[in-house]
């Protein structure tokens, strides 16, 4: 690590630290030319490949904006938006790809969203399955019925 100081090709990690989310590492720096100290935030790089080819970095705010559409007028806050997008965020990380195509990552929105709204589920699922008829929307209405989801009012 180049020091930004002096610019000497190495330097001394004095202390590391997970961040928060448990996504990047901080670490404090000191250059051993110049004695001063700096700090470094390390993550993984995450790409997603798009059904185009195109290559992009995976972005939290593109899974929030993109189930956001799908909650309109729905019980659900920017916070457990945020919470979403770190869940999925999560769930493709643990499959230690560097590069993950974008059909996986809706298909990890999918069960998160299913638990946070039902709703708004079949309104992405609609649209990410191509639902293409009422049964599509019986058979997606089914199996959340199969899966022990009551429906309001049922309680």
């Amino acid at each position: 690590m180049y020091c930004p100081f002096c610019r000497h090709p190495d330097s001394r990690v004095i202390d590391s630290r997970t961040s928060d989310d448990g996504v990047s590492i901080r670490r404090r720096r000191q250059c051993p030319e110049c004695g001063r100290r700096f700090s470094t935030l390390e993550t993984a790089s995450l790409s997603v490949i798009k059904r185009s080819g195109v290559t992009e970095p995976f972005s939290r705010e593109k899974i929030a904006s993109g189930v956001k559409k799908a909650c309109q007028g729905r019980p659900v806050t920017d916070q457990d938006l945020a919470q979403l997008a770190q869940r999925v965020e999560e769930t493709i990380r643990q499959t230690g790809a560097s590069q993950v195509d974008a059909n996986e990552i809706g298909l990890a929105i999918l069960e998160p969203l299913r638990e946070l709204d039902e709703v708004a589920f079949l309104r992405f699922a609609s649209v990410y399955q191509a639902f293409e008829s009422l049964e599509d929307f019986e058979s997606a209405i089914d199996a959340l019925r199969d899966s022990g989801s009551t429906a309001p009012g049922d309680e």
